[in-house]
């Protein structure tokens, strides 16, 4: 075997590290210089699914009619986003998510899944604050939701970028409060 066959086939071998998907350092090639982690295989282009939220959601203060195009606005799943996306390297992004090391995909799954949960219990307080035309009711519900929002943005981000602190159940629940 020549040397270049005996270095393909070692980037083919499983990866032996423990919570490390089998093939992950051929991801990590793949994946390199393409705006995906090498380590995590994650790439930060998803949040600004939820990052138009949050900007729409700051505008409804001084636009109330801008609760109907949030209220429009639907959770997409990592792979929807990036068919639906211009990225670039989507096919790529979309296989790297699947393969991504479960100690970062699953805290980064749980934490969107807190925001899908925020955005939907957030709409539905910011609807009853422009029900009664109170605007400071309405800056206080928009400002709650969307602190609440970029706080697992900045969470996602850091998973994204290879950091795995969880929150623990208190500062979940101080989410949903």
């Amino acid at each position: 075997m020549s040397l270049g066959q005996d270095n393909a086939a070692k980037l083919d071998e499983p990866e032996a590290a423990p919570g490390r998907p089998a093939y992950s350092r051929t991801f990590s090639l793949l994946v390199k210089g393409k705006n995906i982690n090498e380590e995590t295989l994650l790439a930060t282009d998803y949040l600004n699914h939820f990052n138009e939220i949050v900007m729409i959601l700051d505008m409804v203060p001084m636009m109330p009619e801008c609760l109907d195009d949030a209220k429009a606005w639907a959770p997409k799943t990592y792979q929807a986003h990036f068919r639906d996306s211009v990225f670039t390297d989507k096919e790529l992004a979309i296989l790297a998510y699947e393969n991504a090391p479960p100690r970062f995909r699953e805290p980064f799954d749980d934490t969107v899944a807190k925001m899908n949960g925020l955005v939907a219990e957030g709409l539905s307080a910011i609807e009853q604050a422009v029900a009664t035309g109170e605007q400071g009711r309405i800056e206080l519900a928009v400002a709650e939701v969307s602190r609440n929002l970029q706080s697992c943005i900045d969470r996602c981000s850091a998973i994204i970028h290879g950091h795995t602190a969880k929150l623990d159940q208190s500062a979940v629940d101080a989410l949903f409060d």
